[in-house]
């Protein structure tokens, strides 16, 4: 994993966060990019140009940012954009070769009750870039297990468990498995190819309406510092991720939450 991008958003929990990100690049030696990206609404009849004056004002917001926090060791860059969020977001990704984005749960939230606001929710249900969750005040700190739960083993794409790999390789950590048969279930979804099996060190079957129920079953028992999961067009949460807004009560996490693109 050599480049990990953070986007920046307004919330209280900005400079706990962009530290989390700064010491999980650390870990792995990697670029961070950090980045904001923001929008032109003008009115009609409106003269002044606002593009340089808003790229100078973000600047110097992220640069305040980064100024608060410790990144010895680390080579953070601070980037701008103009555009709407998650298209600009990608194409920043592309042309970075990022690897990963870090993401608060609320960027600008305000809402006690919500895990999962509107703009973190946009980025990991419209963007096929692996995302990794982190809680609200989360301290970094290594990752030992990992829970993956998924509701089909099936692997197409090649590249779809990398970083899952990296971390696993990173930290050294055990890697269980969780196959939720669902009622969605296809002959073949819980058969494990040797590439994700080379990985597990324990499985679990489990059968339940949802992989998100699955994971509310099992994973207390597995006690893991991290728990991944895959997006998919019918994946985890079901309906839950059809809004952008994912409420605490429907899904409230304490550990940090890697989401893979689809395996197929």
């Amino acid at each position: 994993m050599k480049s990990i991008l953070v986007p920046v958003g307004s919330s209280k929990n900005a400079e706990s966060h962009l530290q989390y990100a700064v010491d999980f690049a650390r870990a792995f030696g990697a670029k961070l990019y950090v980045v904001q990206v923001y929008n032109v609404y003008t009115k009609a009849g409106t003269m002044i140009k606002v593009d340089h004056i808003l790229e100078r004002e973000s600047l110097e917001f992220l640069k305040g940012h980064v100024s608060k926090i410790d990144t010895k060791g680390v080579e953070v860059v601070v980037k701008t954009f103009k555009g709407k969020l998650v298209d600009t977001i990608e194409l920043a990704c592309e042309a970075l070769n990022v690897d990963l984005i870090l993401l608060e749960p609320r960027t600008n939230s305000i809402k006690d009750e919500v895990y999962l606001g509107k703009t973190s929710g946009k980025i990991v249900k419209q963007t096929n870039i692996p995302a990794l969750i982190i809680p609200e005040g989360y301290v970094y700190k290594p990752i030992v297990k990992i829970l993956l739960a998924v509701k089909s083993a099936i692997i197409r794409k090649e590249d779809a468990l990398n970083p899952l790999k990296a971390i696993k390789n990173q930290f050294k950590a055990v890697v269980n498995l969780l196959l939720v048969k669902t009622p969605f279930y296809n002959e073949g979804d819980l058969d494990v190819d040797e590439d994700l099996a080379s990985l597990i060190t324990n499985t679990t079957t489990s059968e339940n309406a949802t992989t998100y129920q699955g994971v509310l079953e099992h994973y207390k028992n597995n006690n893991p510092d991290l728990l991944c999961v895959v997006r998919r067009k019918r994946g985890f949460f079901v309906k839950k991720w059809e809004k952008s807004t994912i409420l605490k009560k429907d899904f409230s996490s304490a550990l940090p939450v890697l989401v893979l693109r689809g395996l197929k």
